[in-house]
C-alpha cells in the first residue's frame, strides 16, 4: 500500500489513431450537436446579443473568427446576432486586411452604453452558457455510475502498488455501488493516496460546460484547476467552423475533486463575487460525472455533522438544490462517487443513522511485515538504493518493534529518503545505507520522548511512545 502526501497528476492519454479520433468526434457530436440556429442554443436573442456586446466592449474590436472563439457560437448563429445588432445600430463594421474581406466589429456609442448596463448586471465574459435543462440531460447520459469497475481493471490500476486483496475486494464493489464510501483508519496508512488513484479506473471522457444558464443567470462551471481537457480536443477545428460538437463544452477526463481541512460550508454553495458580478459553481457541481473526495474528514472548519447533513438529500435523491441571488432555488444533478476519508473513528463523527446511508465503510489498517518489506523494496528501486535485507530486518525488529511503532506505508519512503539525505551531506555513496544512517533518520523523523517530556508541563507525558 504505497503512500504519497501529494496529489498525483494524471498523465494525459496517449495519442489516438486517426480512426479513433474520428470515432470519438462522432460520439461527441451525437452527444452534444453544435447549435446551428438561435433556437438550438436554448438561449434568447436578448441574452446572446448582450454577451456579444460585452465581448466587444472588453476587446474594442473583434473579427467574426475571434467572436466565434470567444462565444463558442457557430457561424450561422453569430451572423444572425450581428445582423440584429447592425439594425439596432449597436455595432460598426470595418474592413481589414489587404483585400478588406475580413470584417471586424466595434461598438457604437449606443452599443457601449448597452454593454455597460449589461456588465453592471452580470460580469460574466466567456463562452455562451448551456441551459440548465440541457446540462441535466447530459450529466444523466454521461453518468459515472455507468462506468463499471471489474477486478481486472482494479488489479491493473494497483498492479505496482502494495494493497492487500481484502481492500481491493471492498473498493471494487464500492465503486460500482452508486453509494457514498467512507474510508477510515490511522494516519499514514495510504487512504489519501489510494482514493486519489481511483479515478484512474475511468478511461473515458465527459463533456463539461464552460458555464450553465439558470433563467439566463450564468454560473461558471469549468475550472482549469480541477478539469483536465483531453489534449487533442483543446484546439479542435469545430471551434472555428460549423462542424463538430457543441463548442460550449470542453471534452475532459472525468473530474477528480479533492478537498481537505480547508473545506467550509460556503464552498458547497453558489459563490457570488460582488466585484466581478459573477456566479461560481460549488465543488460538488464541478465534480459531476466524476469523483468527489473529502479528505481529513473531521478537520474541516465546519463541524462534521454540518458537512454530513449537507449530503443527506443529494445522496438519497441523486440531485442537489442550490440558490442564486434573491433566494432563487434551482435543481442540479448529483452524479458523482462521494468518498469520505478520515483518521478519526466514524462513530465519533456521525451517528449510526447517517452512517447507514453510506454504503461502504472500508478500514485501512497497519501493514504486515511482508507488505512493509515489499514497499521498502519499491522505494529502494525508485531511489537507486541497493536493497539490503539486513537493513530492512533492522528497521522492522530494532526500530519499529523495540519502539512499539506500527508499520505504516509512509515510513519506508520517509525514512530511506532522510537517511539518503544524510549520506549525501556527508559525501558518501547515496546507493548504500547502513543502520547508523537509518537510526539517525528515525531520530529526526519521530518526536523525541525526552524532548516531549521536557516541553510538557504535565507528568502525564511520561511513559508515552515516540510518535510522528
Amino acid at each position: 500500500m504505497n503512500n504519497s502526501t501529494t496529489a498525483e497528476t494524471l498523465a494525459p492519454p496517449g495519442p489516438q489513431s486517426e480512426q479513433a479520433r474520428h470515432a470519438e468526434t462522432d460520439r461527441l457530436r451525437r452527444l452534444a450537436p453544435r447549435p446551428l440556429t438561435l433556437a438550438d442554443t436554448g438561449l434568447s436573442r436578448h441574452f446572446l446579443t448582450e454577451l456579444l456586446i460585452k465581448h466587444l466592449y472588453d476587446a474594442g474590436m473583434l473579427t467574426s473568427k475571434q467572436l466565434m472563439q470567444r462565444t463558442a457560437l457557430a457561424g450561422p448563429v453569430l451572423e444572425e446576432l450581428i445582423e440584429f445588432l447592425r439594425k439596432e445600430v449597436m455595432i460598426d463594421v470595418h474592413g481589414q486586411g489587404f483585400d478588406k474581406r475580413e470584417l471586424s466589429y466595434s461598438l457604437t456609442q449606443r452599443g457601449r452604453e448597452t454593454a455597460i448596463d449589461a456588465l453592471a448586471r452580470s460580469g460574466y465574459l466567456g463562452p455562451a452558457p448551456v441551459p440548465i435543462e440541457r446540462y441535466r440531460e447530459l450529466v444523466q447520459i454521461q453518468t459515472v455510475h455507468g462506468c463499471k469497475v471489474t477486478a481486472a481493471s482494479l488489479n491493473g490500476l494497483f498492479e505496482h502498488i502494495v494493497l492487500r486483496k481484502s481492500l481491493r475486494e471492498q473498493l471494487g464493489p464500492a465503486m460500482n455501488s452508486g453509494r457514498a464510501i467512507f474510508i477510515y483508519g490511522p494516519a499514514g496508512t495510504g487512504k489519501t493516496y489510494i482514493t486519489q488513484k481511483l479515478t484512474g479506473l475511468f478511461e473515458d471522457s465527459c463533456l463539461i460546460p464552460y458555464a450553465i444558464s439558470v433563467n439566463e443567470q450564468v454560473v461558471s462551471l469549468f475550472d482549469p484547476l480541477l478539469h483536465q481537457p483531453i489534449e487533442e480536443s483543446i484546439h479542435t477545428p469545430s471551434l472555428l467552423f460549423d462542424q463538430g460538437y457543441d463548442a460550449r463544452f470542453v471534452n475532459c477526463r472525468r473530474p477528480r475533486v479533492v478537498t481537505g481541512g480547508e473545506l467550509g460550508m460556503d464552498m458547497l454553495e453558489i459563490h457570488f463575487n460582488p466585484v466581478t458580478k459573477e456566479y461560481q459553481a460549488p465543488l460538488q457541481l464541478k465534480a459531476n460525472n466524476g469523483i468527489f473526495i473529502i479528505d481529513d474528514m473531521g478537520r474541516q472548519r465546519a463541524t462534521p455533522m454540518e458537512i454530513f447533513n449537507r449530503w443527506i438529500v443529494p445522496m438519497e435523491e441523486k440531485k442537489d438544490y442550490l440558490t442564486l441571488g434573491a433566494g432563487r432555488h434551482f435543481q442540479t444533478p448529483f452524479d458523482q462517487i462521494l468518498v469520505f476519508s478520515s483518521n478519526i473513528n466514524p462513530l465519533e463523527l456521525a451517528d449510526e443513522a447517517f452512517l447507514r446511508r453510506i454504503g461502504y465503510k472500508i478500514y485501512f489498517g497497519y501493514l504486515q511485515p511482508d507488505e512493509y518489506g515489499e514497499i521498502w523494496r519499491q522505494v529502494c528501486a525508485e531511489k537507486g538504493i541497493g536493497f539490503d535485507p539486513l537493513l530492512l530486518d533492522f528497521a522492522i525488529t530494532e526500530l519499529h518493534a523495540q519502539r512499539d511503532v506500527a508499520l505504516r506505508p509512509c515510513h519506508p519512503r520517509d525514512l530511506l529518503g532522510m537517511a539518503q539525505d544524510r549520506v549525501l551531506y556527508l559525501g558518501g555513496d547515496a546507493a548504500s545505507l547502513d543502520a547508523q544512517a537509518l537510526t539517525w533518520a528515525w531520530n529526526n523523523y519521530f518526536v523525541s520522548l525526552d524532548a516531549e517530556v521536557e516541553m510538557s508541563p504535565s507528568p502525564a507525558a511520561r511513559g508515552r511512545n515516540d510518535h510522528v
